[in-house]
């Protein structure tokens, strides 16, 4: 019976139906290579393959290079105000440092003067005086927070710990190496200016574990760190420039003492501005 069904549908003539495409057989579809290039491009070089030139804007719209440089070039004193012209001195990485701060906390060494003398940098100088801004800040305020709640008195927040502290190592890392600069100058010992503010910076940043340690209330405690990180920090100023002041006659001696004493000066500063709480 289904037999007879199936071969009865199969006879059927229907119009409109749709009648039986031939099979054209395997078709095969051949692309031609790609000339699209592969990310990232075999032959870019970067910083740590190598150096090549950044990619420069299509119309040059914005920068016209000029002897064979992308930027262009000033000469006398108006090079002083072009960002190419601080760029060797911020031309270090982590590694550099890390190792220069380590040597600043082995003061009697005495050697870092000769490890920078390459490649002195503002780099880790202008990180360690703003850190220690925030840090001396922050401990002064949280060290004066707790006095007052001990004694359950009333507390303020003092905005001029910012001021205070911005205006100190600034200041300090600037004006005294240009003060030490001028003096050795004048005394037929020069010293490179940048050699000095490198040397100064790095020597600030034993300050910045001796403020953390300060939140122990202890008064004797207190004096003791700032007693050591400054003399730490005068330690490694004086012994680094030692050698190079002696060739600037019998008066090497009263302008290193002064060099120490300016470093004790500035971690006595710190303990009574920050640390001596008044409630």
């Amino acid at each position: 019976m289904m037999s007879g069904k199936y071969t009865s549908i199969e006879n059927q003539n229907v119009s409109g139906s749709v009648p039986a495409v031939p099979d054209p057989g395997h078709v095969t579809v051949k692309f031609t290579d790609s000339n699209l290039q592969t990310f990232p491009p075999s032959g870019v070089k970067g910083k740590i393959s190598g150096g090549s030139i950044p990619p420069r804007d299509v119309d040059d719209t914005f920068s016209k290079p000029t002897s064979g440089s992308d930027e262009p070039q000033s000469s006398g004193w108006f090079r002083a105000f072009t960002v190419a012209a601080y760029t060797p001195y911020f031309d270090v990485d982590t590694s550099d440092v890390l190792e220069r701060i380590k040597d600043s906390l082995f003061p009697f060494s005495g050697s870092f003067t000769e490890k920078i003398s390459d490649n002195p940098d503002m780099y880790g100088p202008f990180w360690i005086c703003t850190t220690l801004i925030f840090v001396a800040a922050s401990i002064g305020t949280f060290v004066t927070y707790i006095a007052h709640k001990l004694k359950n008195k009333e507390w303020e927040y003092d905005i001029n710990l910012v001021t205070w502290s911005a205006g100190l190592f600034y200041g300090y890392v600037t004006i005294i190496p240009l003060g030490l600069y001028v003096v050795l100058k004048y005394l037929s010992a020069p010293s490179g200016l940048v050699q000095l503010f490198c040397l100064y910076g790095y020597s600030l940043f034993i300050f910045i574990p001796a403020l953390c340690l300060s939140v122990v209330p202890y008064e004797i405690f207190r004096w003791v760190i700032a007693g050591v990180a400054g003399f730490m920090s005068a330690t490694f100023v004086a012994l680094n420039l030692r050698t190079h002041i002696k060739s600037a006659g019998e008066r090497w001696f009263l302008i290193v003492a002064s060099i120490f004493l300016l470093q004790v000066a500035l971690a006595i500063a710190l303990k009574l501005y920050l640390f001596t709480v008044k409630v």
